[in-house]
């Protein structure tokens, strides 16, 4: 058996005994459970105790007036909904009492009509403060959930970035361990992009908002790693990096992070020669509002799109690549000394 619907419970506030009386038998003639309270104050009591679920308040009452009583009843945890019970014509009380919070109000009237308007003002307000209520509970829902998620995407990225590590682990090691030195580069090179996707990851399970990329920090990460990187394998040129604190997308953030470590590391490999000294500066910033422009460059050999690609040229596809993932292109310009290498691109 289904347990049956327990009546809804009113308090009516009302210093007048003969007209609350009359109020009360009304209100229970509609099916609702009525409670009376003579004054604000023991009105407020017996919110206190629970079990209201809508307060019918008087205007006039001894000592005190109704819109002294509203912003108390409302400054209460869970406090129910109000409706407003004035004799005054004065339509400043009403507006008054709308404004306190009362969600709606009944003009009181000598011949007693009052009763049946108050009854179906009670009605919508029950219904008003369900809607509501089913609102918030439903806003409530979506923001754990949402919560939830946000939890288990930092956890993937978490369990992601770690297996990345592992796999960039175990291609140093094969690097280490194969004799064909072409073949120990790809590999090193395997590496790097690897790390450079690692990351991004990385990132993401260390952020408050997943959605996005803080690129002066992930470019900060990435460029020290290389350095390392290529220092291990001997080559030592410092980079230098000037990033502006861009929120990026997640997606464009891994182009932006595979094309500098593309750049980056054919710049080590081919813009200066054994012994020579320079360095490789990365530099990111805005570009006008949603757009930002990346630029990396070096002051060696020089080397320009018309020239042949040095190595296998799989760099260079993997860069353009990127690029159009960016919804744009890779620039290079010859410098005396040296190579720029730019993209402008929407974030």
């Amino acid at each position: 058996m289904t347990k049956a619907a327990q009546p809804v419970r009113i308090l009516y506030v009302d210093d007048d005994p003969g007209i609350a009386r009359l109020v009360q038998r009304a209100l229970e003639a509609r099916g609702y459970t009525v409670f009376l309270a003579q004054d604000g104050h023991s009105g407020l009591a017996r919110i206190k105790e629970g079990g209201i679920d809508l307060v019918a308040l008087d205007h006039h009452m001894p000592g005190h007036t109704g819109l002294e009583i509203l912003p108390l009843i409302r400054e209460l945890p869970n406090a129910p909904p109000v409706v407003y019970v004035t004799g005054s014509e004065d339509s400043r009380v009403a507006v008054a009492a709308l404004k306190a919070g009362a969600i709606d109000y009944v003009w009181k009237d000598v011949q007693g009509h009052f009763r049946e308007l108050l009854g179906e003002a009670i009605a919508t307000a029950l219904e008003q403060d369900r809607l509501r209520r089913e609102r918030e509970e439903a806003e409530q829902a979506v923001r754990e959930a949402r919560d939830r998620a946000e939890l288990l995407l930092i956890e993937v990225n978490h369990r992601v970035a770690n297996s990345l590590a592992i796999v960039a682990a175990m291609a140093r090691m094969q690097s280490s361990a194969v004799r064909d030195p072409s073949a120990r580069e790809a590999l090193q090179e395997m590496q790097a992009r690897i790390a450079a996707i690692a990351g991004i990851h990385r990132s993401l399970y260390t952020s408050d908002d997943v959605r996005v990329v803080d690129m002066r920090a992930y470019l900060g990460k990435l460029v020290e790693e290389l350095a390392e990187a290529m220092k291990a394998s001997g080559r030592d040129h410092p980079i230098k990096l000037e990033a502006e604190r861009l929120q990026v997308p997640t997606d464009k953030a891994v182009s932006v992070g595979v094309i500098v470590t593309e750049l980056v590391t054919n710049a080590y490999k081919y813009a200066y020669p054994d012994a020579t000294a320079g360095d490789v500066r990365v530099t990111i910033s805005a570009d006008g509002e949603g757009s930002a422009r990346l630029v990396v460059e070096d002051d060696g050999v020089g080397w320009s799109e018309a020239d042949a690609p040095k190595g296998t040229g799989l760099g260079t596809r993997i860069i353009k690549a990127m690029a159009a993932n960016l919804r744009s292109t890779i620039q290079f310009e010859q410098m005396k000394p040296g190579t720029r290498a730019s993209i402008d691109f929407q974030f």
